[in-house]
């Protein structure tokens, strides 16, 4: 063969009687999840496609009955974080940049290699996968309460470095495109066509038809909205008003502690008035800087592998009582801390103790807005009052521990509970 497929561990690849191709993420894991295995075969398919002169089309669509694709491999995530940082600080955005835009690449590699792509979409199809789907010149979505598309990455500190910032703002617009970036809204059904994120809504079992329907028809394109000759990008004029209401809101509600929120919200008043490839770069640029901060990773490791702990271990009724009673002390100690430094509560619980916003929203590059002095000193006293109350807990009791913080607002969730307080202090 000229064109020889490329060989996939995450994928299958279908080759249908009609000249389509089925591209099929069936990961061997219960979940699909971009793990980085999965992002270099996606990367291999888009070049294998842009060469397939004999295809007529591409139906991208899940090879399990749970879902389409539920994001990145978090897990992988975390190991990749711990890379950056441990390099050099002048090498980290490089690092980070190259080690997280393939996956941008590739499904801008899919969307432009000059077949039509429709992807069926019969489950939770959130962060990554979402991106995908996005990447998809035509989306059929099934009527089952499963199926959504929503971007949910701020959630654990991030935001979506495939395109999603940019994709989805420009097919449903700014206002609700940061209802899905910042508030966690998902579309679905109906809603998901009216809003143009699919192009039709099906029973459940009919939705690969009726994605190769679209591929055979007259109606078929491979050319998305963003890349026709006509498209001109907006004017920073025209996005101002949501994108500074949001920001004013975003302040208020986490005083500048989450950078998440933030930088999303730079990555679509930055990307919308260029063109896509701009876009997408200045999307990779905002999450490379974010991506080796702490606050991420200790949302990662409370809100997800800490919740998957907690749960687990709160499902089987085997939470030790140790963590129990941890948690008791610690609530006491951070209530302690409080009372003897009340601007403490800026940090610790949100809400600045005079109740206004901090007028330095930025230092520099930086996002974050950085405790003061004695908010600093109370943060240190805190961490070495909480030390000796968590020392015999192994590792996973602490992962129960600092979700429990984190869930009952005790330690919020950036400061990474115990463990990330005694890191950033």
């Amino acid at each position: 063969m000229t064109n020889p497929l490329p060989e996939f561990t995450q994928f299958r690849v279908e080759f249908q009687d009609n000249g389509l191709v089925h591209f099929i993420f069936d990961a061997p894991r219960s979940m699909n999840v971009f793990s980085n295995k999965a992002i270099h075969e996606l990367a291999a398919f888009a070049e294998w496609l842009h060469r397939a002169d004999d295809v007529k089309g591409v139906v991208v669509r899940s090879g399990k009955a749970n879902g389409f694709c539920a994001g990145a491999d978090l897990t992988e995530l975390g190991v990749a974080y711990e890379m950056i940082v441990a390099a050099p600080r002048a090498d980290r955005f490089d690092i980070a940049f190259n080690h997280f835009f393939p996956l941008s690449h590739s499904i801008r590699r899919l969307e432009t290699a000059g077949k039509p792509v429709a992807a069926a979409i019969a489950g939770v199809a959130l962060g990554g996968g979402c991106e995908l789907a996005l990447g998809a010149h035509y989306r059929v979505m099934t009527n089952s309460r499963r199926a959504m598309l929503g971007l949910p990455e701020y959630a654990v500190g991030l935001l979506p470095g495939a395109g999603g910032t940019q994709r989805m703002t420009r097919l449903v617009g700014v206002e609700a495109g940061l209802e899905v970036l910042l508030l966690g809204r998902t579309y679905q059904g109906q809603e998901a066509v009216d809003a143009g994120l699919a192009g039709e809504i099906v029973e459940e079992g009919e939705e690969v038809a009726a994605a190769e329907r679209w591929l055979l028809s007259d109606a078929a394109h491979c050319t998305q909205p963003w890349d026709r000759a006509d498209h001109v990008p907006l004017s920073h004029a025209a996005i101002a008003e949501p994108i500074e209401r949001h920001r004013t809101r975003e302040l208020a509600r986490m005083l500048g502690h989450e950078p998440a929120p933030i930088a999303i919200i730079d990555c679509v008043e930055f990307g919308l008035i260029q063109p896509i490839d701009g876009g997408i770069r200045a999307e990779m640029s905002v999450f490379s800087a974010l991506i080796s901060r702490p606050e991420p990773r200790n949302m990662i490791r409370t809100m997800f592998l800490g919740k998957q702990a907690y749960d687990k271990a709160a499902k089987d009724g085997t939470i030790p009582a140790a963590v129990t009673a941890a948690q008791e002390a610690v609530t006491a100690a951070v209530a302690a801390a409080v009372a003897e430094t009340p601007a403490l509560r800026t940090a610790l619980v949100g809400g600045a103790a005079d109740g206004t916003a901090p007028v330095q929203t930025r230092v520099g590059a930086d996002f974050w807005v950085r405790g003061q002095a004695d908010q600093m000193a109370a943060l240190s006293r805190l961490s070495a009052t909480c030390a000796p109350l968590v020392a015999d807990l192994d590792e996973t009791a602490l992962l129960q521990l600092d979700h429990a913080l984190a869930r009952s607002g005790t330690i919020p969730a950036y400061l990474g509970g115990t463990k990330g307080l005694s890191e950033i202090v």
